[in-house]
């Protein structure tokens, strides 16, 4: 292990081989790719970025509510983030009376900022490896249930000696497939108040059709405030608390951007896997996205169908629709994206110049096998990740009848285990989410549905993973889907709000016969008994041998490419990338620029349309080119694009230009680009960010709130002079309590 720690040391200090490309850890920046990211433009230095010992843009960096990312504007805790981060706490406040989603929210005041019950905010303070100790102990020759018993119990033991003060956290994060490991000592605010939001006429605009796609003209922004007690630490919700005084926050530019100009994306990206061997991405190339890419054709087929014929199932369908169309999409442009840019042919020859160094060297004799071993490992383990990916979207996100016999068939299970303790909590937690689903379903709609599904699951995934419930309900319809689907939704109970509640009302006995009794949950269970024992246990079986010989992979590529330099796949943690403002050619004949207008807005207006309304504010300022000190040669800013690699996570994560200020808002990648997660091209990869201005804009002339405007500090960094100079609709100076800015900024004259 000692050998491998020094490998690792030793990779820090290596030559980059694919500019642009990465998730790199703030931390190691200045060893990695501080003279990179200079050569490409950017003024800062690697302390100005991430610093333990003064202020850095790191301190003005969150993760916002467990799943995206935010940044601090302003020096009184003002944090800014993605309008679909927020969506759930927009929501959360909306009613008929105040219908925040339509017409948007502006607090006036503090005192209007309205709270949120479990939201967070969570800061690191610092990152540490914690390789050396974290595998302490760890031989190659242990198994793997051996080997994580002794890395958990050195975590536990660095956990608990970690230096930290008493309302900080402390978390470690497996990197390089276990190879490396990292401590992060974090701080989390649990006061974050909603303080704006645009209308989703602007917040969503474009919504399903534009999702994924460029050119963009979405203004994806909602505001929040971080609140701490009166000594600048974390609190639960009180009146008492006050807006918390940062370390950093970003200044924002006015001078916006333009082809080529350095940008730097800081966040908390989700998951990639930019590793993995030729098989692996070949096996999802063409079996497990097109697997699930199916399913949902099906579906979003017969629920765009039933949408478009009858506007109250529009109304009850919209965000089901939306939320099954996100991923669908994102695996068609996936997987064109990996075609086209023949990922598999890249990692093929990558793979032969490994072997060609393993095969002379006998220092990696132990690797000449391993891509063999990997070959026969994903061809045993194919047809059960393809029957898995069937079952997975059906039983899952795609047949709603098979979600709520799932959801009543755990009420048996519960009784099974705990007895009418545990039925009853079960009861208790089924009527709550009942009240939700029959209020959006449709089964005349989801019976077409599932006979679609049930002849998909028996024809494609595999002879082997077959049912026998669901293949005896078929033989007694005749042999008919649709009739087997018109027979289970006549006899079951839990389609009729009515019945389902008089059954729950019954004794627990009683309660746990009728459910086990109807046809739909006696499928539901085969099902699940079915894909449990028949393709879970040895689709576990291969995935934990494949995991282990990823890691001995990861470790076997670092060691075998000692001169090229190695990001960590996205896991989570804090990340920085860079790259430029940068158009692209998604095919032939087809250019992008990089900038989108509040032109392209209108040029998409439909009026009354959910997707493309515009607001009648926001018209009667583009009418009159009212865009005040936000406009660039008469035209408003929306979007722009840029080459920073990206991932779930990075949503709401800040765009940052040369000097370190917020130049625009992280919200999604463009459609051909979502292969990056596992084939990064910077021929196709772009991330999608709204302009800085127009965010500034829309709280400023289209909502009135300039208050929030005069918090935050504008500058000027492409001009001589940096800050913009006061106004009542721009800044004000900054009290000392009200946090700094990184450094005076750089300008290009300096």
């Amino acid at each position: 292990m000692k050998k491998l720690i020094l490998s690792l040391t030793f990779l820090l200090a290596a030559r980059l081989v694919f500019a642009v490309e990465g998730m790199w850890l703030p931390l190691l920046l200045g060893l990695l790719n501080e003279k990179e990211m200079q050569g490409m433009g950017m003024k800062m230095t690697a302390e100005d970025i991430y610093s333990v010992n003064q202020g850095s843009l790191k301190d003005a960096i969150v993760q916002f509510g467990g799943g995206c990312t935010a940044e601090v504007i302003s020096g009184q805790g003002l944090l800014l983030t993605n309008h679909h981060c927020g969506f759930g706490q927009i929501q959360n406040h909306s009613s008929l009376e105040h219908n925040y989603l339509e017409d948007g929210f502006w607090a006036k005041t503090l005192k209007d900022e309205l709270p949120n019950d479990g939201l967070t905010a969570t800061f690191i303070s610092r990152i540490e490896d914690v390789t050396a100790a974290a595998l302490a102990g760890v031989t190659d020759d242990m198994d793997k249930k051996t080997r994580q018993s002794t890395i958990d119990k050195n975590l536990d033991a660095i956990k608990k000696s970690a230096q930290k003060e008493a309302w900080e956290d402390v978390m470690v994060r497996p990197f390089f497939n276990g190879n490396q490991y990292f401590m992060f000592v974090t701080v989390t605010y649990k006061d974050v108040r909603l303080v704006g939001a645009p209308p989703s006429s602007i917040g969503k605009f474009g919504a399903d059709t534009d999702n994924w796609v460029w050119p963009r003209h979405t203004g994806d922004f909602s505001i929040f405030r971080i609140y701490a007690d009166k000594d600048n630490r974390p609190a639960a919700y009180s009146p008492d608390n006050v807006p918390l005084k940062p370390k950093h926050f970003l200044p924002i530019s006015l001078d916006g951007v333009k082809e080529g100009d350095f940008t730097l994306v800081f966040g908390f990206p989700g998951r990639t896997n930019e590793y993995l061997p030729s098989y692996a991405v070949q096996q999802l190339v063409d079996v497990l996205d097109p697997a699930r890419i199916a399913v949902r054709d099906k579906t979003l087929a017969i629920w765009d169908g039933a949408m478009r014929s009858d506007a109250q199932v529009k109304i009850q369908y919209a965000s089901k629709q939306a939320g099954l169309a996100n991923a669908w999409k994102k695996w068609e442009g996936e997987v064109l994206g990996l075609r086209r840019t023949k990922a598999v042919k890249k990692k093929q020859q990558y793979e032969a110049e490994f072997m060609k160094i393993v095969t002379v060297n006998p220092a990696f004799a132990k690797y000449q096998n391993l891509l063999g071993e990997f070959g026969q490992l994903y061809k045993d383990i194919e047809p059960y990740a393809e029957a898995k990916a069937y079952y997975d979207e059906i039983l899952g996100s795609n047949v709603e009848i098979l979600r709520l016999a799932g959801r009543f068939a755990n009420l048996l299970k519960a009784y099974d285990k705990n007895g009418e303790a545990g039925m009853a909590d079960e009861v208790k937690g089924l009527k709550t989410w009942l009240e939700g689903f029959y209020k959006d379903y449709r089964p005349e709609i989801d019976q077409r549905v599932f006979a679609a599904h049930m002849e998909m699951l028996e024809k494609h995934a595999g002879k082997d993973f077959q049912t026998e419930t669901l293949a005896q309900m078929l033989a007694n319809a005749g042999g008919s889907y649709e009739k087997l689907a018109e027979d289970l939704f006549k006899n079951t109970f839990i389609l009729d709000p009515a019945n389902a509640n008089a059954v729950l009302g019954k004794t627990y006995e009683e309660i746990y016969k009728a459910v086990a009794l109807d046809p739909a949950c006696q499928l539901v269970a085969n099902l699940r008994d079915t894909y449990n024992q028949k393709i879970a246990v040895k689709y576990n079986e291969y995935n934990d041998r494949t995991e282990a010989l990823q890691q001995t992979y990861m470790k076997a590529q670092m060691e075998v490419f000692p001169n090229r330099k190695f990001y960590p796949d996205a896991n989570g943690t804090m990340r920085v990338s860079y790259g430029k403002v940068q158009g692209y050619q998604p095919q032939d004949g087809v250019t992008f620029a990089s900038q989108t207008y509040l032109d392209g807005v209108m040029e998409k207006y439909v009026p009354g349309d959910y997707e493309f309304d515009v607001p009648a504010r926001l018209r009667e300022l583009y009418e009159k080119k009212d865009y005040g000190q936000y406009g660039e040669n008469g035209k408003l800013p929306v979007c722009f694009i840029g080459s920073n690699h990206t991932t779930g996570g990075n949503s709401g994560s800040p765009a940052i230009d040369a000097s370190g200020n917020l130049i625009g808002l992280n919200f999604d990648r463009v459609w051909e680009g979502t292969m990056s997660d596992y084939n990064y091209d910077i021929s196709l990869c772009r991330n999608i960010m709204v302009d800085a201005r127009y965010v500034l804009f829309i709280i400023d002339k289209y909502a009135g709130a300039g208050h929030l405007v005069k918090e935050m500090k504008l500058v000027h960094p492409k001009k001589s002079g940096g800050e913009v100079k006061k106004t009542e609709k721009t800044t004000k100076p900054l009290r000392k309590d009200q946090g700094k800015a990184l450094k005076p900024v750089v300008t290009e004259d300096q």
